[in-house]
């Protein structure tokens, strides 16, 4: 009787043990996520493309609202997708956030980022997202020229409208653009051209060595030669409008925002799960968040004049209308295949990356 119960109890312990450890395997499964990665540790690390003003005023109010934190790096759009391909092995990132999407069609086309369709997505007009939800659009901004009034007059020149305003004799070494390369906007202004050249990569890399002349040098950051052209280093900047906008109100009234008449090229900002996130539900609870009104009307608060995405947020008075501005139309997802091996003959053809 003794031998018999303790047979019966250990068929039931070894029974136990079995579904025990049934539970924890699914367990660590639901806890792993889809991407596989370890437990999350409750909090986001982003990598944000947006001013560092307003990267640090998100960051804060996401975990304001949700209770989650969150902490970021600043980058620019190419130093960001290089430092996410360089972690592919081990994630150093969770969220991409800011930064035109082209670079996450770019990184999404290498296996670098998880597709997620937040619930919230849904209200987002889909020209702002990515079909396969690799990444989903905040904001929108028009590239532009920033000139400095004064400079111009000066030189007896107009403040520019179109591409080839850019090209005249007097304004050598007197244009402030940054490297495509290591800047989306610059690359948003290189597949512009593209896009005006009726997709000819070798038009449009002609109308850049035309304009190299006329370049003073080319930045890492596209907003910096908005703050060249307010110091009088240069006396045209091309940016996106909504931070020639910010150097205005930032003490430089004396700077006017301009638009090409053939056309010019736009970014969306995005936002993006990292593959193999360290935190994943973080990263997604971030991606929700993002796309709300509550995250959309952020920009302003910091002088940042983007166009949000989400069509209940707030447009600030002093965001450029996007209506009255020819676009070009920007195939984000083309423009992401076709960027690394531009940029590669932007470098040989056209002038070398700045240096670190």
């Amino acid at each position: 009787m003794t031998t018999n119960r303790w047979r019966g109890n250990r068929s039931l312990l070894a029974a136990v043990l079995a579904a025990s450890t049934v539970l924890s395997v699914a367990g660590c499964a639901r806890e792993g996520g889809s991407n596989g990665a370890s437990k999350d540790s409750g909090v986001a690390h982003v990598v944000c493309g947006a001013t560092e003003d307003w990267c640090a005023a998100t960051t804060k109010k996401f975990s304001e609202s949700t209770g989650v934190k969150a902490d970021f790096v600043r980058l620019s759009s190419g130093e960001a997708l290089a430092r996410i391909k360089a972690g592919k092995g081990n994630a150093e990132f969770d969220v991409w956030y800011g930064g035109p999407a082209d670079g996450y069609a770019a990184a999404g086309g290498e296996g670098l980022l998880e597709p997620y369709v937040s619930s919230n997505a849904s209200v987002i007009p889909d020209k702002y997202k990515d079909p396969q939800g690799t990444w989903t659009g905040v904001y929108v901004g028009a590239l532009g020229f920033c000139s400095n009034s004064e400079l111009l007059a000066e030189r007896g020149i107009e403040v520019p409208d179109s591409w080839e305003d850019l090209l005249v004799p007097k304004l050598a070494k007197d244009i402030g653009i940054a490297h495509p390369s290591t800047s989306g906007t610059a690359y948003t202004a290189l597949w512009t051209q593209v896009q005006l050249a009726g997709g000819d990569e070798a038009k449009a890399l002609d109308y850049m060595r035309k304009l190299h002349p006329n370049v003073l040098q080319y930045t890492k950051s596209g907003s910096a030669p908005g703050q060249m052209t307010a110091r009088g280093e240069v006396a045209v900047g091309i940016i996106f409008a909504h931070d020639c906008v910010a150097t205005m109100e930032a003490g430089f009234p004396g700077l006017k925002v301009s638009f090409p008449a053939e056309g010019t090229g736009y970014e969306t900002g995005g936002v993006a799960l990292v593959t193999n996130a360290k935190n994943p539900t973080s990263a997604r609870k971030f991606i929700d968040w993002a796309l709300t009104t509550e995250a959309q009307e952020i920009g302003p608060t910091v002088k940042a004049y983007q166009f949000p995405t989400n069509p209940n947020a707030k447009v600030s008075e002093k965001v450029v209308p996007l209506a009255g501005i020819k676009m070009v139309e920007y195939d984000a997802v083309a423009a992401g295949k076709a960027k690394s091996a531009l940029n590669k003959r932007f470098d040989t053809e056209v002038a070398q990356a700045p240096k670190s």
